[in-house]
Formats: C-alpha cells, structure tokens, sequence
C-alpha cells in the first residue's frame, strides 16, 4: 500500500476541476412563483450528455409567469423544435448568465420582437442576438410563460446559470432553494478487473456485487477477493423531498484504507466535454440494461473536469495477501448521503474465468484512423472517434452494411458512404440512407448525396441500408374544414407526418402571404395563432406545402372565413 501511494499518487487541482469560490448567494431570485420541485437536477446523466440546469416542475401546467432570475438583458433567442424549444438567454452585468427553456410564450415586448423577426425571415426556427439594452429587463419582470416545447417530456421549466464562458455551473450553488431530506439511493455496485492478469472473485470479468443494509442506513458487501490493478463502478440516483423523479447525485467520492482515491462532483462543466458522459459510464452495460453505472476510475483519453482529486486514476492495485478496505460516499446537494463499505482480500489465483473478448479480423486503436471498402460501400472512422482500442464487427451483406454493435459508444461521426452509380437517377431522388433498428425498421440518416455516391454522418453503430420513400407526406385539417366559417377559432391547426424518410420542410400561406406555423413534432401539429394579425380578410385561401427528406411533396388547399 505504501508504493501504492507514493508511486501514484497525484492530484489534478486545475481550474476547471477546482472547488468553485466566491459564488454569490444573493443575486439570483426563483425563476418561477412557485415552490421549486424537480424532476431534472444539474449534471444529471442524460442520453450522450450531462443536464445542464434544473427542470422545475409546473405542477403539470403550462403557462406559468417565468420572471427573470436578475436584472439583465436578453441576449439571446433560440426557437427551434427540438432541443430547448423556445429559448431566453438574459445577460447580466457579473458576467452570468440565465437560461430558460421550453417556453411556450414569450413575454408582449420579446414576444413582438421575435415575431417581426420570423416573419421577416418566413421561418418559425430562429436565432437572434438582441444587443445590450435593446430588451433590457428587471430582476422578477415575466419575460415568457412556461411550456413544453422542444425535446420537453412535459410541462416545466429548464433553467440553467452559466458563468462567462458559458460553462453550466449547478443552480443550488447560488442560493436556488430545493427541499431535500432524502438520502441518494444505490441500486448497484460493480467490481471491474482492469489490469492484464487482474481478477475479482475468481473472474476477469464485470461482477455485481450484493448490497447489504446496514442498521445505520449504510450497506456493505461481502468480501471480495481480488488481485491486481482493479476499479468499481456504481448506480445511484437521488430523490427531491416532494417529487419521486430519479435524480442525479451531487458528489461520489472513494477511498482507500481511509485515503482519497476518488472525487468527482457536478459543480461545473463545459459543453464540449458533456459527451464525454458516454467513458464516465459503463456504455455497454446501460445500453443492455438501461442503468447508469458511473465508473469510479479514469480511463485513458477521458478529459472531464469532474474530477477534483484522483490517484492513480481511481485504479486500486491489489496485492496477494493484504486486506483492504474501500468506502464510497454518494452525496446530493444538501448533504444527505449514503456509504458503501467494500472489504477486499488479495487473492491471486491461477484459475480466472476469462473476459468475453470478441476478436475479429478488423482491430482500431482510438487515435488512430480506419477505413475499409467492399461491396460498394466504404466506412471511414476519424481519430479519436472511438473512446478505447476496439475490434470491430464489420460485416457486408448486400446493399446493407453492420458496422459494430450499438452497445459501443461513439464520440464523433463516422461516415458511411453507398456507391450509387449504377441506380438510375430518378431511382436516386427518392433514396435515402437509413439505420436499422432491432426489428428491421428503417430511419432517415441525414444523407447527402452526390451523383454516384451517398453518404452519411453519424455517431451511432448498426445496420444501414439504402431504402427507397416514394410516398409523400400526409396532412389533416384539426380544427377547421374546407368551406368553413371559424370566428370562434383561437388558431389553425393541421396534423403532418411522414412515414419513413420524415418531415424536411413546410410552408403555409393565407392569401398568398406567409403565416407562422409552429411545429410542436411530439404530437406532429403545425398551429397558427391568429393574434399574429396577418389573417384580416373575411375570405381566406388556406395553402400548406410539406416536403419530406426526399423531396416527396404533398399540398392542402382550403378556404375558410372568419370575422375580425
């Protein structure tokens, strides 16, 4: 254990990893009127991503006053129908700034501000950079109303506090009140054998081990025997005092014989590194069994600032006939925590049940480039897309391509290229790229497309084949017919979908003039408001044109009358 130590040990204080000082508890207000309940906590583990702010609770309502946390002015508006939906960004003069996203309505003077610009554009998805001053607000002034828009699984609000160089920093470190009395919850605990001859109970590979509760609320597990260079891992979440949403945990940190050998916290971090989550966690085992396990050591090439202090990596070096005793601590915000207590015997044995190890004829190291062409079809996986060194299960089947399994993750786009020069062009036009899923299914990998050659970019392993969408989008009238008189109507709405390659694009005018549809895509419905004020006339010709990602085309034409 002593050259343990002094061999290893070392502490990476950088900036970015440091304990964060001097935050202010006093300048940000609630963003909402009501008691702040989550069911999003910051940094919590997301698909390919950390949480970067709090998802507050609208008691499952829309439509609530969203106040802006500080004096400022909006900086930023992002509309688009995806991600964060509606968005407000506010700048304020220490240098942060707020975040509040799913909005479903902009406050009158942001709102008009937004409005001009749309329709100066004739697009719903925008972008726009107001500058100081020109929409200045005061701190508890309502600049929106909560919504759902967006990648929103419900009504509430996101809202996030960057610091100058748009990094997310952790709300509750401002003084932002959640009640919590609840201890973190730990559903799972794994031993991992990393080193080369290294083994736990006898096996060079993955072992959950059983959690015993303790009298004190703690747990402990059976000893385990191990030799070599090992590491654990452990699935945990935590709970609000007044919601039952699995949240993330505020800190994890490990020791050995009583000596720090592991800190990681989610204070801060940057979105260049939130994909990054994908070597925190045991991708292979979340993609099979849907559970997060957080690594408690480093792997090579991992770069998140999470950590605060790590020794030799997290790694722990077991020797033959010593015993030792590792602790994890799990901690939320408020400091209600629970501890694992993992006795470990050093063991050797000659007799170890080998990793599964699936070698083929095509191996990648992770910095390094790899490509390979056959059949037509040529695969190509830039540098460091790859988190670790991989065998790849490549196989060639026709016009259809598996490249490796989905259970491995990937950090950049490889790009996956069809020979299509032989298919006659007008066969061409209506052809895309697509992924497989487990039942064959296709879906639309944004393809581009050259005259003899289609490709595609993505970050996900699996089957992709050429398909083929001839048919176009379909479109259905909600709440008005052809012919139909509907003054007591708020908004238009119209139903869109896509069967196979997807929605492209849409544009709807009344009277030839562009008018504003919103898309809301989790219910497929494009919905204009009439106090937008561009429908004045009593007669009106209604027309919709909806392109799908092939170029399929469908177009609605109705006339409906409506007083003003």
């Amino acid at each position: 254990m002593k050259r343990f130590f002094s061999l290893f040990f070392g502490v990476f204080s950088l900036i970015a990893n440091a304990q964060i000082d001097n935050v202010p508890q006093d300048y940000f207000k609630d963003p909402l009127d009501i008691p702040l309940i989550l069911s999003g906590t910051f940094g919590e583990l997301r698909s390919n991503h950390f949480h970067a702010g709090l998802d507050v609770k609208t008691q499952g309502r829309q439509g609530l006053e969203v106040k802006a946390s500080a004096k400022g002015f909006i900086s930023r508006i992002k509309i688009q129908h995806y991600g964060y939906g509606k968005a407000l960004y506010v700048q304020h003069s220490n240098g942060y700034t707020t975040v509040y996203g799913h909005l479903k309505k902009l406050a009158p003077k942001i709102e008009e501000y937004l409005k001009e610009r749309q329709y100066n554009k004739e697009s719903y998805e925008i972008e726009l950079f107001p500058a100081a001053g020109e929409l200045s607000v005061e701190q508890g002034e309502v600049i929106a109303y909560s919504g759902n828009t967006g990648g929103s699984g419900g009504p509430h609000l996101h809202f996030e506090i960057r610091d100058g160089s748009q990094r997310p920093m952790n709300p509750e470190m401002f003084g932002i009140e959640i009640q919590d009395t609840r201890d973190p919850i730990v559903d799972g605990l794994f031993a991992y054998p990393i080193g080369r001859e290294a083994h736990v109970n006898n096996s060079a590979k993955r072992q959950k081990l059983r959690l015993i509760p303790q009298n004190d609320g703690s747990y402990t597990t059976n000893s385990v025997e191990a030799c070599g260079e090992i590491g654990f891992g452990i699935s945990t979440v935590d709970q609000k005092s007044l919601a039952p949403n699995k949240n993330g945990v505020y800190k994890i940190e490990a020791s050995l014989n009583g000596s720090p050998v592991m800190n990681l916290d989610f204070q801060r971090f940057s979105f260049a590194e939130s994909r990054y989550l994908n070597f925190l966690i045991d991708y292979e085992y979340y993609s099979n069994h849907r559970k997060r396990v957080q690594k408690l050591f480093k792997e090579a090439n991992n770069p998140l600032s999470i950590y605060n202090s790590v020794v030799n990596e997290g790694k722990l070096e077991i020797e033959d006939g010593l015993d030792y005793n590792y602790v994890v601590q799990v901690t939320d915000f408020k400091g209600n925590s629970k501890t694992i207590r993992i006795p470990i015997k050093g063991s050797f044995s000659g007799n170890i049940t080998p990793k599964d190890e699936e070698k083929t004829d095509y191996f990648t190291s992770y910095n390094q480039t790899f490509s390979i062409e056959e059949n037509g079809i040529d695969i190509y996986i830039p540098k460091n897309a790859l988190y670790y060194d991989t065998f790849l299960d490549i196989e060639f089947m026709g016009d259809t391509v598996k490249v490796h399994h989905d259970d491995v993750p990937l950090h950049k786009n490889i790009t996956i290229g069809f020979d299509v020069s032989d298919i006659p062009t007008a066969q061409k036009e209506k052809m895309f790229i697509a992924r497989l899923n487990a039942y064959g299914r296709p879906s639309y990998s944004t393809t581009y497309k050259k005259p003899s050659r289609f490709t595609t970019g993505t970050r996900t392993f699996g089957e992709y084949t050429l398909v083929s969408d001839v048919n176009p989008p379909s479109i259905r009238p909600v709440n008005f017919k052809d012919g139909q008189w509907i003054s007591g109507n708020t908004n238009l709405q119209v139903k869109i979908s896509d069967d196979l390659s997807g929605i492209q694009s849409f544009r709807a005018t009344v009277n030839g003039k562009w008018i504003l549809m919103e898309y809301e895509y989790k219910n497929n419905t494009l919905t204009h408001d009439f106090t937008d004020g561009v429908v004045t006339d009593t007669e009106n010709n209604f027309k919709l044109i909806v392109t799908d990602n092939v170029g399929n085309i469908n177009t609605y034409e109705a006339k409906f009358f409506r007083k003003n």
